[in-house]
């Protein structure tokens, strides 16, 4: 079995949008359209009872979870959406016939309707990079080294992000800051399981990213 999926350190996270700007640019998103987007959350008091300026707030990078039972593919009419061998959720656009269930059913609103081809869109995980060894832009891109990519039937601590300066792959478990279980977050699950892994130490996880 393989799951892809991207686990990014919250802590490191400086909500440069690089990610959000180099996933636009290599894979042609319309304007107005994301596949990959960056939520302020917060300002919250940073402890019971806080006042400004004594607050505290993360940013958290959102895209398609590549839930391993997503709910987009129950829907889907067609089969357009469907699961490949490395876990990941792809749309075979030539199957899409527009319907937007998967849309609606998508409890992350991270798929839309592209107007001018009349198909939906949504993070693929850069499969045609990934699938040839790469890394997912997002985590190539990543200015602060926040994003790693790999197999969570691994562990988390496999996963990789880019070279160092020797053109070695960085190693989650060899670069991050120690964190703890109950450091590790995923976004709601509602029955899809998503697959994507946050770390945030020491400030207090918002369990919904309304």
């Amino acid at each position: 079995m393989t799951q892809y999926a991207i686990c990014t350190d919250l802590n490191r996270c400086v909500g440069c949008m690089s990610c959000n700007a180099s996933c636009k640019l290599i894979n042609s998103v319309p304007i107005g359209n994301f596949w990959n987007k960056v939520l302020r959350i917060g300002p919250n008091p940073a402890y019971e009872g806080a006042v400004f300026p004594d607050v505290e707030w993360y940013y958290l990078p959102v895209q398609c979870q590549h839930c391993k039972d997503a709910e987009c593919i129950k829907v889907c009419p067609t089969e357009a959406s469907h699961k490949l061998a490395d876990g990941t959720v792809q749309i075979d656009k030539e199957k899409c016939i527009g319907c937007q269930f998967c849309v609606m059913s998508c409890p992350y609103g991270v798929r839309y309707l592209n107007k001018e081809e009349r198909v939906v869109e949504k993070c693929t995980l850069c499969e045609q990079t990934t699938s040839q060894g790469g890394l997912p832009q997002c985590v190539s891109q990543c200015v602060g080294m926040a994003k790693w990519f790999g197999d969570t039937d691994k562990g988390i601590e496999t996963f990789e992000g880019p070279e160092d300066y020797t053109g070695k792959r960085r190693v989650l478990g060899d670069y991050v800051e120690k964190y703890t279980d109950d450091d590790l977050h995923q976004l709601p699950n509602v029955g899809n399981n998503p697959s994507f892994v946050y770390i945030l130490r020491g400030k207090k996880w918002q369990g919904s990213i309304e």
